[in-house]
């Protein structure tokens, strides 16, 4: 059976501009479905087909036809798979609603410009012999690491965090990282549109494609069967979810209330049969600065007893002799048993609109501010790196969002024993966003081959061994203690050893393919089914 081109293509423009805009906004959104907490990534293969399908109709649009294309593809996708974002804005909806259209639009806006790049990129890696079904996910494969960098980045949602509901296929982080199987994702994604526009001499990388999936899925549940769970020998970790609402965080008057909830969550008998010798409290647990208080000390010195090392989510401050005021930093600090503090770490990549107002000096005078409110912006902290844990050896904090960052957790040396992230969706509440980051968070454990303990507020704590697998996870808006042994961190990957050059490998060899076979591929331009 034969395509007409010309009469598919004439059905498509027939929709008319408006039409076929909304359509692309509406099939971009569909995309969404294949990220955490849906995890339907299957939808990702009629989205990217369809589009490539539609383009590739269109052959006489401009390269600012492209942009526009693929751009509001990119809306549509990052409205509906940020959307979670908004309920940030109901927190203090009297002073911060009216920002949010402005935010989550923006933001998406914003993001999509990388998608539409990427359709102007692939269609000029088209003449420059590469086909599209293979231009496509070399092009937005960049863009989305383009994405994780550009403007201090941001990665979330990137294609490759549809593994979450792939099974044995999220191993391959393993070795080549987050934006690796961003790359294959995509690649699996577009391999049925090669059925409808291509000839039969174009199914043979179609083939080997798609069985690289089936084969990657049986390999990840193989090397799962192969890696037993080991613990760390007499370190217990006591995760506190305190379950405070955002917007009674930082009210007046609400501090001794959170302060002896937490001390109690801390005194809790075990809730099994070890006897937690490590705690730890989520981001911005303590709303005031627990360092600098003589009394916060000595309750915090009752409620460890004496055996047990704290690791507190806090804001901390540090007078600046430069400007002759003080920076805050949200920080993790580490008590031991006698409520010393031995040990912090400044949390440096920040929230842009959150903890910083970007151009604050454009926006602020337009009514636009941070969504969390200190005295001044808070400060960066000097980089990501390891903390001595009395007891349990070395460990690498992580704050909040800085778990999307997978070259953050590549740069750390020495390697540590364990990861430990501490965040606050309290922000989100029951949305998408909290699923979607410990997703991602699990993918750094996979790629590093290190446990990673986590503890949120009202979000999703969790123990997830260096595989991936959740030792424990707990639902959201749920006061409670959780006690669950350390896991033992693997050898290290092939990612840890070989960094942020292993999702290269795959778009390179798809490069040297397409030289290889240009010559015959010449002749290929007719469409069949």
């Amino acid at each position: 059976m034969r395509i007409n081109p010309n009469a598919a293509a004439a059905r498509i423009q027939a929709l008319g501009r408006g039409w076929y805009g909304l359509t692309l906004i509406a099939t971009g959104a569909a995309g969404a479905l294949a990220m955490p907490p849906y995890d339907q990534w299957w939808v990702l293969a009629p989205v990217f087909s369809l589009f490539i399908f539609a383009e590739g109709l269109r052959a006489g649009q401009s390269s600012w036809g492209r942009f526009a294309t693929g751009w509001l593809l990119g809306l549509g996708y990052f409205l509906a798979v940020l959307q979670w974002i908004a309920n940030a804005f109901f927190v203090d909806v009297q002073n911060d609603l009216w920002m949010m259209p402005f935010a989550v639009g923006g933001l998406a806006a914003l993001l999509a410009v990388f998608w539409g790049l990427a359709n102007v990129a692939s269609f000029q890696l088209q003449r420059l012999g590469v086909p599209d079904f293979w231009s496509w996910p070399l092009a937005l494969g960049f863009a989305e690491f383009a994405r994780g960098h550009v403007l201090t980045g941001f990665p979330w949602a990137v294609p490759g965090l549809a593994v979450d509901g792939m099974g044995g296929v999220a191993q391959a982080a393993s070795i080549i990282g987050m934006n690796g199987l961003s790359f294959l994702v995509l690649a699996w994604s577009v391999a049925p549109v090669v059925f409808l526009m291509r000839k039969k001499q174009s199914y043979v990388e179609t083939v080997v494609i798609l069985a690289l999936l089936p084969l990657l899925w049986m390999w990840g549940d193989w090397r799962l069967s192969q890696t037993p769970q080991n613990f760390v020998s007499g370190v217990t970790v006591r995760l506190v979810q305190p379950n405070v609402p955002q917007n009674e965080k930082w009210r007046e008057g609400n501090a001794p209330k959170i302060w002896n909830t937490l001390l109690s969550l801390t005194k809790q008998p075990p809730a099994g049969t070890q006897t937690p010798t490590h705690v730890i409290w989520p981001e911005s647990s303590v709303p005031f600065l627990l360092d600098e208080s003589g009394e916060a000390k000595d309750d915090l010195r009752a409620a460890l007893g004496g055996n047990k090392v704290l690791l507190a989510g806090a804001v901390r401050r540090q007078p600046n002799v430069a400007t002759g005021s003080s920076d805050y930093f949200t920080s993790v600090e580490v008590y031991d048993p006698a409520a010393t503090l031995v040990g912090t770490y400044d949390k440096w990549h920040l929230v842009p609109g959150g903890e910083f107002l970007p151009l604050a000096w454009l926006l602020e005078p337009l009514g636009l501010r941070r969504l969390v409110n200190v005295p001044e912006s808070f400060a960066a902290g000097s980089g990501p790196t390891s903390i001595a844990v009395p007891g349990a050896g070395t460990a690498a904090p992580s704050i909040c969002y800085e778990a999307i960052f997978p070259e953050a957790f590549s740069a750390i040396s020495p390697r540590p024993d364990w990861f430990i992230n501490v965040t606050n969706d309290g922000w989100f509440g029951d949305s998408a966003g909290p699923y979607q980051h410990v997703a991602q968070l699990r993918l750094r454990a996979i790629e590093q081959g290190i446990p990673i303990a986590r503890a949120a507020n009202t979000g999703i704590s969790a123990m997830i061994d260096p595989a991936g697998r959740y030792i424990l996870r707990t639902p959201i808006n749920v006061l409670s203690v959780f006690d669950v042994p350390l896991p033992r961190a693997l050898e290290p990957t092939l990612f840890s050893r070989w960094g942020t050059s292993t999702p290269f490998v795959f778009p390179l060899l798809i490069i040297l393919w397409a030289a290889y076979t240009k010559k015959r591929r010449r002749n290929s331009l007719s469409y069949d089914l």
